[in-house]
This record gives C-alpha cells, structure tokens and sequence, in this order.
C-alpha cells in the first residue's frame, strides 16, 4: 500500500469514528441547573428535551428573572455540547476542527 492510499484509508477511518462518535453525542443528555429555579435537558443534537421550573419561581415579579435564568441554562447546555463535539474530534483526529486537511 503506497502512502497515498495509506493516508486516504486513515482517513475514511477517522471519519467512520467521528461519524459514530457524533451519533452517540446526538443522544446524550446534558443537564443544567441554574439558581436551584430552573432545569433544563438538552440532547446532544441540541434538542431541548426538558425545562423544569421550580413552583417557587412563578411569582409574577420573578417572571423577568426566571426568563432569564432559563436562556442562562440553555446557553450552557449548548457549550457544554459544543465542547464534547470537540474533545471528541480532538480525541479522534489529534486536532481541534476536525480532520487535518
């Protein structure tokens, strides 16, 4: 096998791995609890899967703060997400965005 094919099976082979690694990642739960108000689930695909808020917490004069704290927890579901899409990469591919060329 020259080095040309060599590389070129190295590389269909990174991509089978982070195809599977991100289909595992699509279905993963990342959870996030903020103030002890708000809970929300999102699934690896970035799809809310949940939002729980605490009984206490419907008081009209919370309603700014409790809207607040919900885009809050969101907001970090999504970069707990993103960075588990590049350690995974990372991990695969020895490199930070993906496959190296």
């Amino acid at each position: 096998m020259n080095q040309m094919q060599q590389m070129l099976f190295q590389a269909q082979k990174m991509q089978r791995e982070l195809a599977k690694a991100n289909a595992a990642l699509e279905e993963e739960e990342f959870t996030v609890s903020k103030g002890g108000m708000v809970e929300v689930v999102v699934y690896g695909s970035r799809k809310v899967k949940s939002i729980n808020i605490d009984k206490d917490a419907f008081d009209p004069e919370n309603k700014e703060m409790v809207e607040e704290t919900i885009a809050l927890a969101i907001n970090e579901a999504l970069e707990k997400i993103e960075a588990k899409r590049e350690e995974i990469e990372e991990k695969i591919t020895g490199q930070k965005g993906g496959l190296p060329f």
